[in-house]
């Protein structure tokens, strides 16, 4: 969004996002308007989004560029009416657009953002830099006060070292043992008496539930809009393709599970039938990994 901010400084820049997604960009400073498209689905779902469709045409958008590329966005770009749409090429879906992108069939070693931002170079775009163009959330003064106050009453001080721990991922691909977690929380209790432990979670994990240790998830891309220091673990995704997006002079750290033959994978179908690429992951190596990014900077 800050690249095509910059490209077109007097456009009108609008973001289509579902409502799970929308906390997200809803107060980007970059955009004049977040377009929020109901997440149902059916036939009430379709003749919502040709209602949707109608309500962009009507706007007369001059270009849209579909960064996802599903089937519903495809349709929406489409019925847009835009006279420049910019999309991946997709089997059975290439004809929605007017500028077609190539993607790379298989998962490579080339960052998503690296990947996305081939969608906007046509427009005379020049090729990503962390350092310009990090990844940006901005956030909710609410959802701020709420921690604050949580925190308070927890006893956490600013005077402490907070470490923040996520423990789950939307898949069983992405997540470390339990058993791993504990180690770690121990270790890291044990080794500084002004380190305060916060454990995260989502409903995924609920029962298993600064400074961010994390998979790769959706939690340490968020921690990617600060300058937090990040440890990231890596299972069958690849840290070049994944890790946290943002100033290079940031402090981040990836653990990778290292070279097998089943990785990346399409975290469909998990071949050895173990999660082995995340799960060899020993707790010693995120300890070490933790008490890095934890050491004062000079």
């Amino acid at each position: 969004m800050h690249a095509l901010r910059r490209r077109f400084p007097g456009a009108h820049l609008a973001y289509i996002v579902e409502p799970a997604a929308a906390p997200v960009v809803i107060n980007n400073p970059h955009l004049d308007d977040v377009i929020i498209a109901p997440g149902v689905r059916g036939v009430r779902g379709l003749l919502g989004d040709l209602a949707l469709g109608r309500r962009l045409r009507a706007a007369r958008y001059d270009l849209a560029i579909d960064f996802h590329g599903g089937p519903r966005a495809s349709l929406l770009t489409w019925l847009s009416g835009a006279p420049v749409r910019i999309g991946y090429e997709v089997v059975g879906r290439s004809w929605l657009y007017t500028r077609r992108i190539a993607r790379p069939r298989e998962l490579g070693r080339r960052h998503s953002v690296e990947n996305q931002w081939d969608l906007i170079e046509p427009l005379g775009i020049a090729p990503p830099d962390r350092s310009a163009d990090p990844m940006e959330m901005a956030a909710d003064p609410r959802a701020g006060a709420a921690v604050a106050e949580r925190l308070a009453r927890a006893g956490v001080t600013a005077a402490d070292a907070l470490v923040v721990i996520h423990v789950s991922a939307g898949n069983p691909f992405r997540r470390w043992p339990s058993a791993h977690f504990v180690d770690l929380v121990s270790e890291l209790a044990a080794g500084d008496p002004r380190r305060r432990i916060l454990i995260t979670s989502g409903p995924s994990e609920r029962d298993s539930a600064g400074r961010v240790i994390g998979g790769d998830s959706g939690p340490l891309h968020v921690a990617a809009t600060t300058r937090v220091p990040i440890v990231g673990l890596y299972g069958p995704t690849l840290p070049a393709r994944s890790a946290p997006w943002r100033d290079e002079g940031c402090v981040t750290e990836s653990v990778d599970a290292g070279e097998l033959p089943c990785r990346p994978c399409d975290q469909r179908v998990c071949v050895p039938g173990d999660f082995r690429c995340l799960t060899s992951i020993p707790p010693a190596q995120v300890v070490a990994a933790a008490i890095r990014v934890l050491r004062p900077r000079t």
